[in-house]
């Protein structure tokens, strides 16, 4: 049998439609982490920092005094804005360098949405509310880390729609060596389990 070649070009195109499919339904509940490490106001920079370190994260909600969230403090605010100007982070409350207000988006909302809002304002998390309440935090690696698992989905699903094409329909074009002239061909058919260059399928038909 020739080597074949197919012409990719309309299962790319059907790849990334799949892509974009998937990426348009796959809802922020979904990726999110929860439950959130939150703080008070009031709470001392230097157990904000044990609290990241404690539960290994990078970020942490800053709570008003009625437990509504309203700001965020990350790691690189505690560097830039603490480290670099050599400042005791327990001489300074979270409500001196939290972020705010704080950015939100519903746990209904799609991925793309959060990855759209994340790009517009130039940050990287955004917390998820769900009916009013705080009920997760959403990152841009959260979104990149369901890449590797949208790929693997998309790439079988091609191959399934590859393999279902060319068992349906013996005119699916493609490259490759004829089997049999042995010239190259870039319109090989298949004809009776041999794939045959325009030329050789003149004759056979003749």
């Amino acid at each position: 049998m020739g080597l074949i070649v197919l012409d990719s070009s309309v299962f790319k195109e059907r790849m990334r439609m799949t892509a974009l499919e998937i990426r348009s339904r796959m809802l922020v509940k979904d990726v999110m982490s929860s439950p959130v490490i939150t703080a008070t106001e009031d709470t001392p920079l230097n157990e904000v920092a044990m609290l990241m370190r404690k539960h290994d994260i990078g970020c942490v909600i800053v709570n008003d005094k009625n437990g509504k969230p309203v700001g965020i403090i990350t790691e690189r605010d505690i560097v830039e804005r603490v480290v670099a100007e050599n400042i005791k982070p327990g001489e300074i409350r979270a409500k001196e360098i939290m972020s705010r207000p704080l950015v939100t988006i519903d746990s209904e909302r799609t991925i793309n949405d959060a990855a759209r809002e994340m790009s517009r304002l130039n940050i990287r998390r955004l917390a998820v509310m769900y009916k009013g309440e705080l009920a997760g935090i959403i990152s841009s690696k959260d979104i990149l880390a369901v890449t590797p698992e949208l790929i693997e989905i998309i790439q079988e699903k091609t191959r399934i729609e590859n393999q279902n094409i060319m068992e349906e329909s013996g005119q699916v074009s493609s490259a490759g060596y004829c089997d049999n002239c042995g010239e190259w061909s870039d319109d090989l058919r298949e004809v009776e389990g041999s794939f045959l260059c325009e030329e050789c399928r003149e004759m056979k038909e003749a």
